[in-house]
């Protein structure tokens, strides 16, 4: 893709799953990624791929949460130079009837979901502004188009997360910066893992599979092209917009 080269490169949640294979995908077209991660090892194992395959790359241990956590990171590796991109992917969840959750599920939903994005916006984007632009890609969800049963909250995050893209597609237009939201399906991950356990999860994990056209989950590498197209001088004329990557699951005209 056109533009990547030396590009420098934040993604959220790259020590695994999605997020790792996204800043592998960077690195292969010759950007400097700096990966964030809550995880140490993970971010050290996505580091130590990306360095083995000819790579540049960062690890920086921040929980996105954390709005101190989160200015000390960005601040280390705006260091090196001017941030041109940023990948919001961190996210969590747990599935659960929302008259069966409490106020503790909501507040870490929350916090992960909808302030880290928040918090990695207000941190990174007065830089950008500063560096005259660049570009953010927010990963929310289906979810946030279409609901999920037994994921109100994080569907409610995912939802703002979208208007929030947009918002700010709008107001950073002029300084040349866009904004766009890719919105995944089912997901095989260790997160899809961790929720889909037992029999109860088996029969979730099978349901999806019947329900999307294309008849499977989908794995973290069928992310990243469209991640870094939309960070690319490809999409120069791109902002504002969310793209599903679902299988068909979800379909908007």
């Amino acid at each position: 893709m056109r533009g990547l080269q030396g590009k420098r490169v934040i993604v959220t949640g790259g020590g695994s799953g999605i997020g790792r294979e996204v800043c592998k995908r960077f690195a292969e077209e010759g950007s400097e990624v700096a990966v964030f991660d809550i995880n140490a090892d993970g971010a050290a194992e996505t580091v130590s791929q990306i360095t083995a395959a000819g790579g540049k790359a960062s690890a920086h241990v921040a929980n996105i949460a954390d709005r101190p956590a989160v200015d000390a990171a960005v601040a280390e590796f705006a260091k090196g130079g001017p941030i041109d991109v940023l990948v919001n992917n961190a996210g969590w969840d747990e599935i659960k009837p929302f008259l069966a959750s409490d106020m503790d599920l909501w507040k870490k939903v929350i916090d992960i979901n909808l302030y880290g994005p928040l918090n990695m916006h207000h941190a990174v984007l007065p830089l950008m502004v500063e560096n005259g632009g660049g570009r953010v890609v927010n990963i929310s969800s289906d979810a946030g188009r279409v609901g999920s049963s037994g994921e109100a909250v994080y569907s409610a995050c995912k939802g703002g997360i979208i208007a929030f893209t947009k918002t700010m597609a709008r107001e950073l237009a002029r300084k040349g910066i866009q904004l766009n939201a890719v919105a995944p399906g089912p997901t095989d991950t260790p997160l899809f893992a961790e929720i889909a356990q037992g029999e109860a999860g088996a029969k979730i994990a099978e349901g999806l599979k019947r329900a999307i056209p294309m008849k499977r989950l989908a794995v973290p590498t069928d992310y990243p092209g469209i991640i870094c197209f939309l960070s690319s001088d490809d999409a120069g004329f791109i902002t504002g917009q969310v793209i599903s990557v679902s299988g068909g699951l979800s379909m908007h005209g």
